[in-house]
């Protein structure tokens, strides 16, 4: 899952606890909605992190071309 589907859940959780009133029997949809926020905030969190490690392991190579003559060939 990727950041702009944690920002949905987060979204989605928000508008389920602070926007409805919508009663479903057997079902509370506020605990659904703050549910559905925590997973989208440890979503975004858990994301970041392996970006930043992935981001951190890339390794610069220099090339040197030692095989190039620079100057008349005799």
């Amino acid at each position: 899952m990727g950041i702009g589907g944690c920002i949905a859940l987060i979204a989605i959780g928000a508008i389920l606890t602070f926007a409805t009133d919508w009663h479903m029997k057997g079902v509370n949809l506020d605990l659904v909605g703050v549910i559905l926020m925590a997973v989208g905030v440890i979503g975004i969190a858990t994301f970041t992190s392996i970006a930043r490690r992935r981001r951190g392991a890339i390794v610069e190579e220099t090339v040197v071309d030692r095989d190039h003559h620079h100057g008349p060939i005799l």
